[in-house]
């Protein structure tokens, strides 16, 4: 459902505005609530609450007590708030997220199907150049083994 990329800017507050060809679907399946939370790559994760909630469930199986998992499940539960699009189509990232992702003025919104993920510039031109990397060696993961571009 949400696709591509998209350079924006935070205003002085932190807060971004959700592109208008994205925020109608987002809106609709979000049902009124967003979860924004932090993920392992230093980036922002942008789900519709909907989309959260069984992730959310999966993730609390993991033992808190495996010291793999626990890390993961704090930095993606403990990270996690939800959110609400104010009446211009924004959403605030709190201070501390931004902090975690390193967002300063530019950054990218970038549709990954369910959700976004949200980047700052410099990050998101390292993962471009990481893609491009990996497709020019044929080192490509085993789920892209049959891929045809």
């Amino acid at each position: 459902m949400f696709e591509g990329a998209t350079a924006l800017s935070l205003d002085a507050k932190g807060r971004l505005a959700i592109p208008a060809k994205q925020r109608g679907p987002l809106s609709a399946v979000a049902e009124g609530a967003l979860v924004l939370t932090a993920h392992p790559h230093r980036c922002l994760l942008l789900y519709p609450a909907p989309a959260w909630l069984p992730i959310r469930e999966q993730i609390l199986k993991a033992s808190s007590l495996d010291p793999k998992a626990a890390p993961i499940k704090r930095v993606l539960v403990g990270n996690a708030r939800t959110e609400e699009l104010d009446s211009a189509g924004r959403i605030l990232i709190a201070p501390e997220l931004r902090a975690y992702a390193q967002l300063e003025k530019t950054v990218y919104l970038v549709g990954m199907g369910s959700h976004f993920e949200i980047w700052n510039e410099a990050a998101w031109k390292e993962q471009n150049n990481l893609a491009a990397d990996l497709m020019s060696s044929g080192e490509l993961p085993g789920c892209f083994g049959d891929l045809s571009l």
